[in-house]
């Protein structure tokens, strides 16, 4: 088995990260899907990645059908809306990897193609994006770790993803753990993501203010017991997923970056998924439910809500 054609759904800092990998392999037929006016400006700005210039092939969903791969790379806040061009680019042997944040995105993609074309999966990469300029540390970056889920299948998809990203730059690994790897991400994200959000400050935080750390042990904490009773043994899950990608004490990470743009944030997928599976398996969540409002709160007050003069 071989991925001789790559299709790249969703464009920001995870897409451009892939982007920059699979670049370098010559022999893969690699795309961003993107249509409309969208494709236009990206067909004529491109993407900057690391300060060098890159211009892709840009196919329309439908242009970009049976591809062998795709990579499912939008903000989770987009992925319902990017359902209809996963099922056009989706042929009955294309394969997917969903590298969004969050729990879920496998259950929501198996929605509109057959569970069994997907591949479980999840990114680590520090970054930040200005417009369609995109800065990582290729070195620290931890990268894109996947498996099978039903370990009973053939490893003949998680070989073909080795070979595919071998010699590319990226880093890669496959697990036997993957649903426990997909948890250790969600557990970073929900705890070192949303603190530093509601305080706007750097990353150093965590280690320099005792108060910081309480907030993200208590997060934390409330993973743990939410993934226990969903029947998550997290700690299964490779020693190196208990941290993110080596950055500096002034690092933003996501949740941050977007309020600090004044976009909406993925506080529904972290905070709010959170809130949301306690209330179904009976485990409270009072830390996380006051960081949804509280992030929430500040969305608002980015969207001009609180401007009364």
């Amino acid at each position: 088995m071989e991925y001789k054609s790559v299709a790249i759904l969703g464009a920001g800092a995870v897409g451009c990260y892939v982007l920059w990998g699979l670049s370098h392999k010559d022999d893969v037929d690699l795309c961003i899907v993107a249509d409309g006016e969208r494709k236009d400006r990206l067909s004529s700005s491109g993407f900057v990645i690391n300060g060098e210039k890159y211009t892709p092939i840009i196919k329309t969903p439908s242009e970009a059908h049976g591809a062998d791969l795709l990579i499912v790379c939008t903000k989770y806040t987009a992925l319902e809306e990017s359902l209809e061009d996963i099922k056009e680019i989706t042929d009955n042997h294309t394969v997917v990897m969903s590298l969004l944040n969050g729990v879920d995105s496998e259950e929501v993609i198996a929605r509109v193609i057959p569970e069994g074309q997907i591949v479980h999966s999840l990114i680590k990469v520090a970054s930040e994006r200005r417009g369609n300029e995109v800065k990582f540390d290729p070195e620290t970056t931890i990268g894109i770790i996947y498996g099978e889920k039903d370990m009973s299948r053939s490893q003949e998809r998680i070989q073909a993803l080795d070979n595919l990203f071998s010699n590319t730059g990226i880093h890669y690994r496959s697990t036997d753990v993957i649903l426990s790897e997909i948890w250790s991400k969600f557990r970073l994200n929900v705890a070192n993501n949303q603190p530093q959000a509601m305080i706007s400050c750097g990353v150093g935080a965590y280690q320099d203010s005792e108060h910081v750390a309480f907030i993200q042990g208590k997060l934390r904490d409330e993973v743990d017991a939410v993934a226990k009773a969903k029947g998550v043994d997290i700690s299964l899950a490779d020693a190196s997923s208990f941290r993110g990608s080596k950055v500096q004490k002034r690092a933003r990470y996501s949740t941050l970056q977007d309020l600090d743009n004044k976009r909406h944030t993925e506080v529904d997928v972290f905070a709010g998924s959170m809130v949301k599976m306690g209330k179904e398996l009976g485990v409270p969540t009072p830390y996380n439910e006051f960081t949804y409002h509280m992030i929430k709160a500040l969305e608002e007050k980015n969207d001009g809500l609180f401007d009364y003069e």
